[in-house]
């Protein structure tokens, strides 16, 4: 995917960031228009409203369906807003080209079943058109997943791509609605630097007062744009309502937001970096001199017939090598993923001592 395109016509590619706004649902005509004519008057030039609505369980609101596309059209003739809905089937592809949507984007559980996805690529292959299309993460950490929906897309014709980050499911209760693990869409910008990243962090955050931190979280990371949801009355949404804003408060958020210059680069940043690249090398040192260590170990278990893995010296190291970091200021969770990592690296080589009948 080397020779990806621009998601926007040329007349509009040169915004920066792109901004994605409007209500998580179209509920009403009157509810999609107003909200778009606040939208536009704050500058706002993409709309966005859900047609089809996934739901996890059956029973609840999902989506108004191709009965709501006339109101993005008018929603365009009104404002000259581009227009974006979700599809997830065939049939919406074929219905929100024909009602003049101009990008689709495939959310979290369509973009996680290869065979859904084939299916939209095909249709969108039949059509002809050239429709841009943002693609969300799955809703579990697979990048290897993301790119192949992102491919299917790409194979079928589709290049004005681009890639939504939405965040991860996890079990249990957080911060976030969705886990931002963002070395995920970061490790996706790292393989394709021209592919658009948009940050949803309507979505990550699932509270509307997230959607700030997120946003310039995201904006500080790189990200190409925002997608947020706003709607005339959140508190009165037919879904998601705690993590929409109203289109004055989306105008705040969007007026404080501090944009980087990714250009400019200072004798003293070059300096800094000079350093972290001189400490990089000395942690490979170390790491070295670690699993050096650490093979000794094994042929030692290997000799005295032990098991490879300890499991009370692993979670003692854990836990105190957590401890440690937090009290040096750094995250017991971050420290926890590199011991983790660096255990796992050592068993492997462990095992390969174990498994080499010349020692």
């Amino acid at each position: 995917m080397t020779d990806l395109q621009s998601i926007l016509p040329e007349e509009k590619g040169g915004m920066h960031p792109i901004i994605i706004a409007g209500p998580c649902s179209a509920e009403t005509e009157e509810q999609v228009l107003s909200t778009a004519r606040e939208l536009a008057r704050n500058g706002v030039k993409i709309f966005r409203a859900g047609i089809w609505k996934p739901r996890t369980k059956p029973g609840g609101f999902e989506g108004v369906g191709r009965e709501g596309l006339p109101w993005l059209a008018k929603v365009k003739e009104e404002t000259g807003m581009l227009t974006a809905t979700e599809v997830a089937t065939r049939q919406h592809v074929e219905d929100a080209l024909a009602a003049g949507v101009d990008i689709l984007w495939i959310g979290a559980r369509t973009s996680a079943n290869p065979f859904a996805m084939q299916e939209i690529a095909d249709a969108l292959q039949e059509a002809g058109k050239d429709v841009p299309v943002l693609v969300k993460n799955p809703v579990n950490p697979d990048l290897e997943l993301w790119i192949g929906a992102l491919q299917r897309l790409y194979n079928a014709g589709i290049h004005r791509l681009g890639a939504i980050h939405r965040g991860f499911s996890a079990y249990g209760k957080h911060l976030y609605r969705n886990m931002p693990q963002w070395h995920i869409p970061i490790e996706l910008r790292r393989r394709f630097p021209n592919l658009t990243l948009v940050c949803d962090p309507s979505h990550i955050g699932g509270k509307r007062e997230l959607v700030a931190p997120l946003s310039q979280q995201a904006l500080d990371m790189g990200f190409d744009g925002l997608i947020i949801e706003s709607h005339c009355d959140p508190d009165c949404a037919w879904s998601d309502k705690a993590q929409q804003v109203t289109p004055e408060v989306l105008n705040f958020i969007l007026n404080t937001l501090v944009l980087r210059d990714a250009t400019v680069t200072t004798e003293s940043l070059t300096l800094l970096r000079q350093q972290i690249d001189e400490l990089d090398n000395e942690l490979l040192e170390v790491l070295n001199k670690r699993m050096r260590v650490s093979r000794e170990i094994g042929q030692y278990k290997k000799e005295h017939r032990m098991p490879v893995l300890q499991i009370g010296r692993h979670d003692e190291i854990m836990q105190s090598r957590a401890r440690l970091a937090e009290e040096m200021g750094m995250s017991g969770e971050f420290m926890r993923n590199v011991l983790s990592a660096i255990h796992e690296e050592s068993v492997r080589q462990q095992i390969e001592i174990f498994n080499d009948r010349t020692r």
